[in-house]
């Protein structure tokens, strides 16, 4: 990593409220190079609070686009961090439009040459997509970065149709907790306590509306920009990693937009930004990357971007399996069309009898982490005792083959329950019998004819199902095995069908593995800069004594015939940031079932906050605990608990419980 500390342009950096239509006043940091020329300005949109969690992010990246010409704008969404205004739903109709507003706001100021570009990762990626949708005309040119198009087949909420256990639960529960954090005094003044006091008041647990919706309706519609493709005027730049749940997105994106409106990249990077330097890299000069692409569509500047392949994607080597890379070998590759003429469907057919799948309802415990975000434990490990638990097919490797793209599979099964799920794992298997997850997919038997609707299936009879497995770019070398692996449950990623015990028979007759091959061919002119940043924030991480617990922990109780998965997020611990403020936060979830018995799948997540600036004599504390359960087969059941104190005094305490039907989840 390069630090830059010399710019083409001086500047300065200042904290403001950008005002809206109904009088709420949004909480910003802009900063703006030195010169008397209106600039472009660009956007970054997020309820992660500006004024901590995500300074340090946003020292990296800001400064060093004001640095290169650019007013760099990073606001808090309306009901989060020190904006005013109640929270709400993520990506609501408000938060949408509000975003409208601020992209018009900036493009009006003195220091706004009139053209907004938005940018972001995750929530700010989402949310730069959907209001690309809404098409504000001062917005040019977006860059998503780990985002999706299909809120409802694509997110953190489910998959196939089959609800996502770890992150419905887990980001549900984390949302909780940042929500129910208090402005700062240092920035909101006087006016803190009673805007925390009503912001409380109108908290309402993400879970309740997530699983309220177990079908792709019209609430999953909503920001969903795969609707239509259309509305989106702006030139985007998608960003993936293979190690990302949405890299998906990249491809529909680059398949789906105008060629003369997009570009595609996707390397082997987790959840994160592609020039932080985190597992796994290689790392690339991302910054550089998205001044090319800013300065073609805000400045009017040929910088050759356009003339790069519509998608640039990275072919991993085959490798060991590991928790954890530094670095994948691999290499780049171009492709001028997305379906690509250089990727031809390979189709391999299942052999063998027909064979019962009945998978212990723990298997799923070595899936690794949903969001991987470049920890130790993030990523799967030897998959050989889940490949013990699933019906595996084996296909010989004969010569190199690389992958790229979405492998699919087709299968005909039978089941005798209404209710069930198909969970499909491609592995890379070594001479030596490791086994290397490349990728997996899911499909909720009642979603088999379309996510949005839930159709039981007739006990008894045999069907063809198809489905698609998450997009790779994985290289198999000769000798090694294709092993495709398939199992009846996936926990905690998937929470089991109440007749999920029973399994499902799969007939190899007619069964398929389709695997996207392409040409061995890389592309030898796809080159990045180094990663360079600006100077970082200088936040301090105070040493500890305390022994660190488990990332991931699987604790077995024999006896009871239960499993337990316990997880530290690792968010980001207890820092000091340099403007006094001291941050503390802790969390663990936990997952837990027995081997036999569906129902008894249950989650919890506990998180505990702490905000403390000594020399205001301020100090306050949140702490959440959030449950699902099941409450018999039919229900699903919540609960979620918030305190909250300040000095050591509660101030507000709540305890929310529902019974959710199942009507598909």
């Amino acid at each position: 990593m390069r630090i830059r500390t010399s710019f083409p342009y001086e500047t300065t950096h200042e904290d403001l409220r950008i005002p809206l239509p109904d009088g709420t006043r949004l909480y910003a940091r802009v900063w703006r190079p030195l010169t008397d020329e209106p600039v472009p300005a660009l956007l970054e949109y997020l309820p992660y609070r500006l004024s901590d969690w995500t300074a340090p992010r946003d020292f990296q990246r800001h400064p060093w686009y004001a640095g290169h010409g650019y007013a760099s704008v990073r606001v808090d969404v309306r009901g989060h961090g020190n904006s005013e205004g109640m929270p709400t739903d993520e990506y609501s109709a408000t938060e949408l439009a509000d975003g409208v507003e601020v992209v018009n706001w900036l493009a009006a100021q003195p220091w706004c040459n009139g053209r907004v570009g938005m940018f972001g990762i995750s929530w700010g990626g989402f949310n730069s997509l959907q209001i690309a949708a809404l098409a504000p005309e001062p917005l040019k040119a977006v860059v998503t970065v780990c985002s999706t198009d299909d809120r409802y087949d694509n997110d953190v909420h489910y998959m196939g149709g089959s609800v996502l256990a770890v992150d419905m639960h887990a980001w549900a529960a984390t949302m909780l907790a940042f929500v129910s954090r208090p402005p700062d005094p240092l920035y909101a003044g006087e006016a803190w306590r009673d805007m925390w006091l009503k912001r409380l008041e109108a908290v309402d647990p993400f879970i309740h509306t997530w699983l309220a919706h177990q079908t792709r309706d019209d609430y999953w519609r909503h920001g969903s920009v795969c609707e239509d493709y259309g509305a989106i005027d702006a030139a985007v730049l998608a960003v993936g990693g293979w190690h990302d749940p949405y890299r998906d997105t990249v491809l529909r994106l680059v398949e789906h937009l105008p060629p003369d409106r997009v570009r595609g990249l996707i390397g082997p990077w987790s959840h994160q930004y592609p020039d932080r330097g985190l597992p796994p890299g290689p790392a690339i000069g991302f910054l550089q990357e998205t001044l090319r692409w800013w300065d073609q569509h805000l400045k009017g500047v040929d910088t050759g971007i356009m003339r790069e392949p519509l998608l640039r994607s990275y072919v991993s080597d085959s490798h060991r399996p590991a928790t954890v890379y530094d670095s994948l070998p691999g290499r780049w590759v171009g492709e001028p069309a997305w379906p690509s003429p250089h990727v031809t469907t390979v189709s391999y057919g299942l052999q063998g009898a027909p064979v019962l799948v009945r998978s212990p309802q723990h298997t799923g415990v070595d899936a690794g982490r949903f969001f991987p975000f470049g920890n130790d434990a993030d990523l799967p490990p030897d998959q050989r005792e889940e490949d013990a638990r699933s019906a595996c097919f084996e296909f010989a490797v004969g010569e190199e083959t690389w992958v790229l793209g979405r492998p699919r599979v087709r299968l005909r099964v039978t089941s005798e329950v209404p209710r069930g799920q198909i969970v499909a794992r491609l592995c890379d298997v070594a001479p030596d019998g490791s086994s290397t997850l490349v990728t997996r997919g899911v499909l909720n038997l009642s979603a088999r004819l379309g996510r949005d609707r839930a159709v039981p299936w007739e006990p008894g009879a045999t069907q063809e199902v198809a489905f698609e497995l998450n997009g790779i770019g994985h290289v198999f070398p000769p000798g090694h095995r294709i092993r495709l692996a398939v199992s009846s449950a996936y926990w905690p990623w998937i929470w089991p069908q109440p007749d999920s015990a029973a399994g499902f028979s799969l007939d190899p007759a007619g069964s398929f593995l389709d695997l996207p091959v392409r040409a061995r061919a890389a592309s030898s002119d796809i080159t990045f800069d180094e990663p360079e940043q600006s100077e970082p924030l200088g936040v301090n991480f105070p040493a500890t004594l305390d022994e660190p617990r488990p990332e991931r922990l699987v604790v077995r109780d024999v006896a009871k015939g239960e499993w337990r998965l316990e997880v530290d997020p690792r968010y980001g611990g207890t820092r000091v940031y340099p403007d006094g403020l001291e941050f503390t936060e802790d969390a663990l979830e936990t997952y837990t079932i027995q081997e036999d018995d569906p129902l008894s799948a249950r989650t919890r997540s506990d998180w505990s906050i702490r905000l403390h600036r000594p020399e205001l004599a301020w100090d306050t504390t949140v702490r959440t605990r959030s449950e699902i359960a099941c409450d018999g087969a039919d229900h699903f059941l919540t609960t979620n608990e918030v305190i909250c104190a300040e000095g050591g005094e509660v101030v507000f305490h709540r305890t929310w419980e529902k019974r959710i039907p199942r009507a598909a989840g």
